[in-house]
């Protein structure tokens, strides 16, 4: 393990959080907060593991062969690092950039305030019931809004004005048409649209690995992002959900709070459809070679919403699957790590 990848760690740790966490477990294990902060901290060291790696994969339930098998935050910092070009990051960070790039694959309209007149922004939302606004550079699903759009401000320009001035001033820059989801995914959720995090590396012969495909459900909020209320489960390759979902406090749910709709179990429409789809997808930036592509399936269409150059690390708790292999052997398969 590097020792400058330890001191970032150290320099970035979000101490009150950590604690916490370790707190959570020591309560769960019957020990003492003390020896798991040791622990987590001899996994740190060890495994590159950060505080949520360890409470979220539950390392506390593994043994050190175990905890080799997982892919933490040290490893997916290093496979970003080597295989995907920092240069050429922005095309993916950059929510405007990414829309013109994969234009094709979107299947719906969008403005990019950036390089747009108040004339084209009066337009875009003139025929439209509501709009979704996006900062350009929003993670997690921060920032992200949804206005409706009421008809009685065209009879007056000033308010369509307001409106811009309003969107501009929050920096909102990326304007897009409403998706609709597929009536079964509604089903689970019809708060948010629930989506694909599909994770694929683009092998040295060319080829599109798909690592593992995540499906998002939204709760209490309109998106579905993990760290904005969210839960995520996992779909084998027939498209169906074998696990129960969890979220970022590690609350199991083997059927939606809300709709009660059964989450294990579930199959996701289409499902056969969505290889080819991020096949295409991978091949348009071949310099970006592991990414997290966030799609969802439509009635009649999948549709990409966007493309992570930092995907992030997902794997299945050991106490819902009774399996303690973490992914980093499958990664290994592709990978030079």
């Amino acid at each position: 393990m590097k020792i400058s990848y330890i001191f970032k760690k150290i320099k970035n740790m979000r101490y009150k959080e950590y604690v916490n966490h370790a707190k959570i477990v020591a309560d769960k294990m019957n020990k003492s907060t003390l020896s798991i902060l040791f622990d987590m901290a001899k996994c740190a060291l060890l495994y590159g593991s950060g505080y949520m790696d360890y409470f979220e994969f539950e390392f506390y339930l593994l043994n050190g062969k175990e905890r080799k098998t997982y892919l933490t935050g040290k490893y997916n910092n290093d496979i970003v690092k080597r295989y995907n070009r920092k240069e050429d990051w922005h095309l993916l960070e950059d929510k405007g950039e990414f829309n013109k790039l994969f234009k094709e694959y979107l299947g719906r309209e969008f403005l990019d305030l950036r390089d747009a007149s108040f004339k084209e922004f009066k337009e875009f939302i003139y025929n439209k019931e509501k709009i979704v606004c996006k900062p350009l550079d929003n993670c997690g699903g921060k920032g992200i809004e949804i206005i409706p759009i009421d008809k009685s401000i065209f009879k007056n320009e000033y308010n369509v004005l307001k409106l811009y001035n309003s969107i501009m001033k929050k920096e909102q820059f990326l304007l897009e048409e409403v998706i609709i989801q597929n009536k079964e995914l509604s089903k689970l959720y019809s708060g948010s649209v629930n989506t694909l995090r599909v994770i694929t590396f683009l092998d040295n012969t060319g080829t599109t690995r798909i690592l593992n495909t995540i499906l998002r459900i939204g709760n209490n909020g309109n998106v579905d992002n993990f760290s904005s209320g969210g839960m995520y489960t996992f779909v084998n390759e027939s498209g169906i959900v074998y696990v129960p979902a969890i979220d970022e406090v590690g609350r199991i749910y083997y059927e939606h709070p809300k709709t009660h709709e059964k989450i294990v179990g579930f199959k996701v429409p289409d499902f056969d459809k969505v290889f080819s789809f991020v096949d295409k997808l991978s091949k348009r930036v071949p310099t970006i070679r592991y990414v997290g592509w966030d799609i969802v399936i439509t009635e009649n269409n999948i549709c990409v919403i966007e493309g992570n150059e930092y995907p992030g690390v997902f794997q299945v708790k050991p106490s819902i699957s009774g399996i303690k292999t973490g992914d980093l052997p499958k990664f290994k398969k592709y990978m030079d790590l």
